[in-house]
């Protein structure tokens, strides 16, 4: 038990009458014969001076000072004031009764019956500094100012109290005590949770600036990670390279992580290997995170090649990849359409005992499903409940979307039946999936009772529904009611996608409606929406349908400026208009270029290659073509 001295100093100056003392007598008494509380009679108000009494006197230890304060705050009118409850912290922190102090200075500075309660406690503290000094019996103890500001300045930065926790770090500053290390980082935390990054920043400068805070590379890390997240990537790397070069705090693998994945967020190619460049030169070896990191980075800038190369290396170094890794590289590997490699990679993390999760198996099956192998995707899915791997709709829906795509609508609605059994609900995408597979198959009628099943089921459409819907009016050829679902796009406040404007723009070039088609075309890029290869062919088509060839190659030549490169089609219709109106030199020249291209032609074009050679005389280029196509 600490000395109690500084306690006697709160009581001389304190003007106690015989019945003050008779009742704080009785109150210790009854504290002292119980483990709670228990007033013999009704007690209107304690008075403050009883209470400062009660709780300072030495035979009472802090558990039963405790339990009086805690009856005091429930049940008595005068609620223990500052004084009080700084009495009490002095207590518990003598007893080394720390869990203690946190709840209580918790209470107390979220208390909104004490105006600016961390403000008075600080004042308060000051005042009697001098009382409680560093007084310990051993003089081993932290020194009981420098603790419980510590401790304050934590409860204020969980509470998001921030200004209230710079007036305590202005305080500890100013009497040159210390804030740990680890209660500025619980700051610096908050204060990122809460978005206030320059607060953040200027906060971490002052940590710096002061001399008396040990800064840990994890506070350095979170300010780096919050001014990424913002964009100041290169405030970021300043920070960072500050820090070292003035001695203060070294960055490790995970600072550098920070940097290199923002840079890989924003597409940086140079900002990575800038930084890559920097662990190299400081000898900073990467670690499982900065692998998994540069394994996305190159797959998805579609360098898969690059990304086996740092998979190889993590395997020369003997690092013990985990599931992420894994599954990355099995993800990636299936976007890429190499189902084989991401099969022997899937098979080998099972080898090695590493248990694949949700997110592995649903690249693998879809993977499986792009490459049309459903038995296999089919496999997958039962052994994913044979090892108690939690299914999801997701995982269902990419089942039934192989299975529409290639016209098993049978299988696809019986996953769904299965499903639904299990206690999933088919959402938008199921039902979306469903009836775009029932289009393909020209089984209008159904796919628009799917979908009217699923509004009546509660489930709300989504831009693919009502581009789905528009494609069934479209291939009905009842454009008007095609006209109509754009049109409540707009009044939903859903935002047509380049599907469903190519959907409409295709049928309305295909009826001759090339006007409205362009309308259309305009619109969308209106809405910030870009005309792909798939518009413009639409567009070329519907213009050589009218015999408008010249506007045809107009398009064409929009698309080549805007860096948009033909296609089979688009080469086909061209080729088609020009044929139509007998400009077979024109159309060869196109046929030459396609082939240039390495576009293959089909028979549509050399249909419409011969027709056009009908119309005119047969010059030595159409002679020497028709003989090597043994078409003369």
């Amino acid at each position: 038990m600490c000395s109690h001295r500084a306690l006697s100093r709160f009581l001389t100056s304190l003007p106690l009458n015989n019945e003050h003392l008779q009742l704080a007598h009785n109150i210790t008494q009854n504290l002292l014969n119980s483990t709670h509380f228990k007033p013999h009679s009704a007690i209107p108000c304690i008075a403050p001076h009883v209470t400062y009494y009660v709780l300072s006197d030495p035979s009472l230890p802090p558990r039963s000072c405790l339990s009086f304060f805690n009856f005091l705050t429930a049940q008595n009118p005068q609620k223990p004031d500052l004084k009080a409850h700084l009495i009490l912290l002095y207590r518990l922190f003598s007893a080394k009764k720390f869990a203690s102090m946190r709840p209580l200075l918790d209470s107390l500075v979220t208390n909104v019956e004490i105006k600016h309660p961390v403000r008075g406690f600080v004042s308060l503290v000051d005042e009697c500094e001098s009382q409680f000094g560093s007084e310990s019996e051993s003089g081993s103890e932290s020194n009981f100012v420098e603790k419980l500001c510590d401790m304050l300045f934590r409860v204020c930065a969980d509470n998001r109290m921030f200004r209230e926790a710079i007036e305590v770090f202005d305080y500890v500053m100013a009497k040159g005590l210390v804030i740990e290390g680890r209660s500025c980082f619980v700051l610096l935390l908050a204060l990122k949770r809460c978005k206030e990054v320059e607060f953040c920043v200027r906060f971490f400068h002052r940590m710096v600036e002061c001399g008396r805070v040990d800064i840990g590379v994890q506070s350095l890390t979170l300010v780096v990670d919050v001014l990424c997240k913002r964009g100041d990537i290169e405030r970021g790397k300043k920070l960072m390279k500050e820090m070292a070069e003035r001695d203060i705090v070294k960055p490790t693998v995970f600072t550098y992580n920070t940097l290199l994945n923002a840079c890989v967020v924003r597409k940086d190619r140079k900002g990575v290997e800038e930084i890559l460049g920097f662990m190299e030169s400081e000898g900073v070896l990467p670690c499982l995170i900065t692998y998994t990191i540069l394994i996305e980075w190159y797959a998805s800038s579609g360098r898969i090649g690059e990304a086996e190369k740092v998979f190889e290396e993590m395997r020369e170094r003997n690092m013990q990849m985990d599931v992420y890794v894994y599954t990355s590289m099995i993800s990636w590997n299936c976007r890429a359409g190499n189902v084989r490699r991401a099969s022997a990679l899937f098979d080998e993390m099972i080898w090695k005992g590493i248990v694949p999760n949700t997110h592995t198996f649903g690249a693998m099956i879809s993977g499986m499903c792009k490459a049309g192998q459903m038995e296999a995707a089919e496999i997958l899915l039962e052994e994913m409940q044979i090892k108690g791997v939690d299914l999801n709709v997701v995982i269902f829906n990419m089942m039934m979307d192989g299975y529409c795509k290639r016209g098993m609508m049978d299988e696809a609605f019986r996953l769904q039946v299965i499903m639904e059994r299990k206690g999933f609900e088919a959402d938008v995408f199921t039902y979306s999936t469903l009836a775009s597979g029932l289009c393909k198959l020209h089984r209008y009628e159904e796919a628009k009772r799917t979908l009217n099943l699923m509004v009546e089921k509660g489930v709300a459409p989504n831009v693919v529904t009502c581009t789905t819907l528009i494609e069934i009016y479209c291939k009905e050829g009842n454009l008007a009611e095609a006209e109509r679902i754009l049109g409540n796009m707009d009044k939903e406040g859903m935002v047509p996608n380049i599907v469903t404007y190519n959907t409409l723009i295709d049928a309305y070039s295909k009826k001759e409606k090339i006007k409205q088609a362009h309308v259309l075309k305009s619109e969308m890029i209106g809405k910030g929406i870009v005309p792909d290869v798939f518009t413009y062919t639409s567009l070329i088509h519907g213009e050589c349908i009218v015999n408008r060839v010249d506007e045809a190659l107009k398009l064409f030549s929009e698309m080549l400026v805007k860096g948009i490169k033909g296609s089979v089609k688009t080469y086909t219709a061209i080729i088609y208009g020009l044929s139509k109106e007998g400009r077979a030199d024109e159309a060869f020249e196109f046929y030459d270029e396609m082939m240039r291209m390495g576009l293959a032609p089909d028979d549509r074009v050399f249909a419409a290659l011969v027709g056009s050679l009908h119309k005119v005389s047969f010059p030595a280029k159409q002679n020497e073509w028709c003989t090597e196509n043994r078409l003369s």
